[in-house]
């Protein structure tokens, strides 16, 4: 673990496991966007999100905040398509000034969710590689000539 988990994160991540029978290795609440990060063991995916959603569903009424899931993943590329899912990400590369990431994106549409509502899911990114890869995030860029 890259950071130290406070009481908080650890009830959360107990009450993942009770509900989903699924192990969380890491839990982020983000208060900004009122909601719960947890990044999930891989393989356990299925196990957490359960049947048509439900066990994310309930873990929203006990929690009582929106509740978001990564699978983990070793290497930064896909650990940062995990984060950005369903969105499809064609590229990452790091700026040579700034060493920070861009990310490019498959289309028009990926940009959007990348992004997401108010910047929500591009500060999910931001917050889980620092986390974990001690890595910048910069821009996601729709590549030229990628206009669907």
């Amino acid at each position: 673990m890259h950071s130290t988990i406070g009481f908080k994160e650890r009830r959360y991540i107990e009450e993942l496991r009770i509900v989903t029978k699924s192990t969380a290795l890491d839990c982020i609440i983000d208060d900004t966007y009122d909601r719960v990060v947890y990044v999930i063991k891989k393989g356990d995916m299925g196990f957490a999100i359960g049947k048509d959603g439900g066990n994310i569903k309930k873990l929203q009424r006990v929690l009582g905040k929106r509740v978001e899931m990564v699978e983990e993943c070793s290497d930064l590329k896909g650990f940062i398509e995990n984060i950005l899912k369903p969105a499809g990400v064609r590229d990452i590369v790091a700026d040579e000034e700034s060493q920070k990431l861009n990310i490019y994106v498959m289309s028009r549409s990926d940009l959007g969710i990348a992004i997401g509502k108010g910047g929500c899911n591009v500060e999910k990114c931001r917050i889980l590689v620092q986390r974990y890869f001690r890595k910048e995030i910069g821009e996601i860029i729709l590549p030229e000539g990628c206009d669907n």
